[in-house]
């Protein structure tokens, strides 16, 4: 009997190790279960974040395309601006080089011109007085003729000045 009884406490001292164990790994199961139940939403919520991110990331990629593109083609345009600019200021340079060319013509022109013009007043009044003088020779010679002139012939009267006298 000491057999059975040893038997039996030893039984019994298996089966409380036993049942102490699976009540052990039971809860530890179940403590894993709910640690893996939140690991699984945590992991849900983090990939739900990561998408939300990835859009996210998209759309800033397409908006910063369209923005790079924007400066690309106001690059572009700045290109041709700066060429249009480079062509107007050579234009320009052109225009103040032939203005001053012609400026200087002009004032070339201008100076021959009064040049001219008192040229032109000299020998005229250089002609007047020509013309003065020769009509006074003309009328001095005409006297001196009228002197020897047969007054009695009508064409040295008329020629003369002399009135004729009514016959």
């Amino acid at each position: 009997m000491k057999l059975a009884g040893t038997v039996v406490v030893l039984s019994l001292a298996v089966m409380t190790v036993l049942i102490y164990q699976a009540v052990n790994q039971e809860l530890r199961l179940r403590r894993l279960k709910t640690r893996t139940s939140e690991s699984q939403e945590t992991v849900k919520a983090k990939e739900e974040t990561i998408i939300e991110v990835k859009k996210k990331t998209v759309e800033l990629k397409a908006e910063m395309d369209a923005a790079n593109a924007k400066i690309d083609e106001l690059r572009n345009q700045k290109g041709e601006l700066e060429k249009s600019i480079q062509g107007l200021d050579t234009s320009l340079a052109t225009c103040n080089t032939d203005k001053e060319e012609a400026d200087k013509k002009k004032k070339e022109v201008s100076e021959t011109m009064d040049k001219v013009k008192a040229d032109h007043a000299e020998a005229k009044k250089k002609a007047e007085e020509d013309v003065k003088t020769l009509k006074q020779q003309i009328l001095d010679k005409d006297k001196a003729i009228c002197a020897f002139a047969d007054m009695t012939k009508e064409e040295a009267k008329n020629l003369c000045g002399v009135a004729v006298a009514a016959v």
